[in-house]
């Protein structure tokens, strides 16, 4: 039993190897490489809107964050 679980074992392995060969796939040295393109810049979101001066300052905190959330949504 232990002798034909190894035999297939070994036959298995061996036709694993030999389907990864594969003559159509080209080596490294065949494959032309050339330089991908330029990534485009961002898009402007703000609409040309200034950051505040103090925002860099702030603390971020829950507090400073809720208080620039209700800033945000309109007032109803």
């Amino acid at each position: 039993m232990k002798k034909t679980l190894l035999f297939g074992l070994l036959a298995a392995s061996m036709l694993s190897v030999a389907s990864c060969k594969n003559p159509d796939v080209r080596s490294e040295e065949d494959m032309a490489t050339k330089p991908l393109p330029e990534i485009p810049a961002a898009p402007d979101t703000t609409g040309g809107k200034t950051a505040p001066e103090n925002a860099a300052t702030r603390e971020v905190n829950a507090v400073n964050a809720t208080e620039d959330i209700k800033k945000m949504q309109p007032v109803m």
